[in-house]
């Protein structure tokens, strides 16, 4: 299967690999199709997913994390997660053994993939999985480990409350974030008085409620931008006041304009 453009993938790499494979890293290549899902699953080794184009949004016990271009998510092994592919996207895939790599986070998180990263993940995927850990490849893919060990976390999580009614709130709000319910709406929904809602939704996502709605916007809003979706757009269907206002809140949020954002990280 060939791949245009600079890509030089090795055709085995389009095959999932066996998890019980000797070698420390194993890669794995993907072009996933619009609304593709997989369900809560699980690896024994760890996984890094580093979104070429399109985007991603990966479910935990422990919160939401939405993936753009030239991010990755990093998930250890064993930890249960959903995967949903809001627009087609391509997907490098890193297969990790733990005992390669004790240096790596222990919780799932977004990475910023460096130039030097990109490479080398590209440059895994031009070799065959059978590599000699001593050899160039061995080699190659130590200093990736040690790269990704290093490289600094992107604040792209949502945390979860963990009281049923209060998830299952937050949850609807990922799922339509242009129809937040009002504060006093959410506590009476959730059974609670507003004071009551607003002390234990901060104690459980780590975030105030009316931050955590702005967070959760923000985020659908990086899934319609990299769909290619305009400004004006985004805003009209996320209920911002106009387009100034959203880049206002997105400037305030990622520290540039959605354009930059976007330029900086090859969308």
């Amino acid at each position: 299967m060939a791949i245009a453009g600079a890509e030089r993938i090795h055709p085995e790499h389009f095959e999932r690999p066996d998890q019980e494979h000797p070698a420390p890293v194993l890669a794995f290549a993907s072009d996933d199709r619009a609304g593709f899902s997989r369900p809560s699953h699980s690896h024994p080794r760890g996984q890094l997913l580093h979104i070429v184009s399109g985007s991603l949004t990966v479910t935990t016990d422990s919160g939401t994390f939405v993936v753009p271009p030239e991010r990755a998510v990093w998930i250890p092994a064993h930890v249960f997660h959903a995967t949903y592919y809001p627009i087609p996207t391509k997907l490098r895939t890193l297969y990790i053994r733990p005992e390669a790599a004790p240096d790596l986070p222990d919780r799932p998180m977004v990475i910023q993939v460096t130039p030097l990263l990109r490479e080398l993940i590209l440059a895994l995927m031009e070799v065959p999985r059978s590599y000699d850990p001593d050899g160039p490849t061995g080699r190659l893919a130590t200093v990736l480990l040690d790269q990704i060990a290093h490289l600094p976390v992107a604040p792209l999580r949502l945390a979860l409350p963990v009281t049923e009614k209060l998830k299952s709130l937050a949850e609807g709000i990922i799922r339509c974030p242009s129809d937040i319910p009002p504060l006093k709406d959410a506590a009476k929904a959730c059974a609670l008085s507003e004071r009551s809602f607003e002390r234990r939704f901060a104690l459980e996502a780590g975030l105030s409620y009316r931050a955590w709605c702005r967070q959760a916007k923000l985020f659908r809003a990086l899934e319609l931008l990299a769909a290619g979706r305009s400004v004006s757009d985004v805003a009209h269907k996320l209920g911002y006041e106009g387009p100034s206002a959203f880049v206002a809140t997105f400037r305030k949020a990622f520290g540039v304009t959605p354009g930059r954002y976007f330029q900086q990280n090859g969308a």
